[in-house]
């Protein structure tokens, strides 16, 4: 081996290692920062003071989730066109800008088909703040927007059960992903 692919070896472990989901390479061994587990209790908090029934954390739609969150983080994809829900053209997805016309909704819909063996729809809420993203800073912006405590709550058009659910923090960014769907993977546990 030349200096170079030595050197070229050691700059994609750097990479690898720098990524706040450094594991999202293999999608295996899914977990929840310390935050993200906290946005999950209070969201399901939430949900039982409305005696509403738990939603099961998703590996996959957590793995979406981060994905997103780091997208958002790093490449920033929403703009004065494209909102919090859009990708950008920088990762192992197809890009997407969606607008506030939801217009393009079945772009986000369609994520969690695209990144892991989820075969449901995935339906997202995110957040963002100037500093840094908490759990009760986000989910008390969701409960006083009425279209965001709807899908958390299941209420108007988003009566239908949520069955699995994906958490994803990232400094500035919060974003939760609902499924009706069962994921067959095991729930992720909190990351040590």
């Amino acid at each position: 081996m030349n200096i170079v692919n030595i050197l070229l070896l050691i700059a994609i472990s750097y990479k690898q290692i720098s990524s706040p989901y450094p594991y999202h390479a293999q999608q295996k061994n899914i977990c929840l920062k310390a935050e993200e587990k906290k946005l999950y209790d209070l969201l399901m908090a939430y949900r039982k003071e409305k005696n509403l029934p738990p939603i099961p954390l998703s590996a996959s739609l957590t793995f979406v989730a981060q994905s997103h969150v780091y997208d958002l983080q790093t490449n920033k994809p929403n703009n004065d066109i494209c909102n919090l829900h859009s990708w950008s053209d920088k990762g192992k997805w197809s890009p997407c800008c969606y607008t506030s016309d939801h217009a393009r909704a079945q772009c986000m819909w369609d994520k969690p088909k695209e990144l892991t063996s989820y075969t449901g729809n995935g339906y997202e809420i995110s957040y963002y703040t100037t500093g840094q993203a908490t759990a009760p800073d986000a989910l008390k912006t969701w409960k006083n927007s009425p279209g965001h405590n709807s899908v958390i709550i299941n209420s108007d058009i988003w009566s239908k059960p949520w069955n699995a659910i994906g958490i994803g923090i990232s400094k500035n960014y919060a974003v939760v992903w609902f499924g009706h769907l069962k994921d067959l993977k095991p729930s992720p546990k909190v990351c040590n």
